[in-house]
């Protein structure tokens, strides 16, 4: 039986607190659930740093946000600029969307600025970036190997896979996306310097999953789903929990 515990599996966590309809006292209610399960961090909409900054203060539970979210298309200089205004306002750890229409084009030049940029922001302060890539959208792996090196070059604290908002049209019409896929989180492990951790975001909903992308050498998930994750863990609800 494995010894993973509770606080192992909440340090692995930031909350989400994105979805466009999430409300402020949805939001206040989302870090207060946070700060009860000791998560690592939650992720908030950019205007409500300030907020769960001042909620949180005192515990252990980071702040986090996003940047050009969640299509990543904002010019560079916003970007940076959006970063400083998220670190002022008490964001420690910043989610950033690589802009996937330059990625597409092979425009490596801008996307190599444009993560330098940002992470010379997120140092300076020493807060942590994560680097988003949106796998949904990048059709052969060359482009997420790629954003892999540029990422250690900069040694940005995380890649991570996806916003959870990067709905593809599927054959029948509808929209849907993968998330965080078994075959992407082993080939972002295996191409991002070892000193850079990789987050897995999308679709990592229950306990077992958890676990399933904590074996593949992820160490931060995005999740709506805290605490039923954690409930299950407090009840034995996996197979391989003490």
């Amino acid at each position: 039986m494995s010894n993973v515990t509770e606080h192992e599996i909440a340090k692995m966590i930031d909350h989400s607190l994105l979805h466009p309809t999430m409300d402020d006292q949805t939001l206040k209610k989302g870090i207060e659930l946070a700060k009860k399960y000791n998560v690592a961090s939650v992720c908030i909409k950019p205007y409500a740093v300030k907020m769960a900054a001042d909620l949180l203060k005192g515990s252990e539970v980071m702040v986090g946000t996003v940047i050009g979210f969640p299509h990543g298309n904002s010019r560079v200089d916003v970007k940076v600029f959006e970063t400083e205004k998220a670190l002022e306002d008490g964001a420690v750890e910043i989610d950033m969307v690589v802009n996937t229409g330059k990625v597409l084009s092979d425009d490596w030049e801008y996307v190599d600025a444009e993560i330098g940029a940002v992470a010379a922001v997120t140092k300076k302060h020493g807060a942590a970036l994560k680097v988003i890539f949106e796998n949904d959208f990048l059709p052969e792996d060359t482009y997420k190997i790629k954003l892999c090196e540029i990422c250690s070059k900069y040694k940005v604290e995380f890649v991570k896979t996806s916003t959870g908002f990067g709905f593809v049209k599927q054959s029948d019409g509808s929209y849907n996306y993968k998330g965080a896929t078994v075959s992407d989180l082993i080939l972002m492990r295996q191409h991002a310097d070892p000193e850079v951790q990789v987050k897995a975001a999308g679709g990592v909903r229950t306990l077992e999953d958890t676990l399933k992308v904590r074996k593949l050498g992820v160490t931060r998930i995005g999740a709506t789903a805290t605490e039923a994750i954690l409930l299950a863990i407090r009840g034995g609800g996996a197979a391989g929990i003490s």
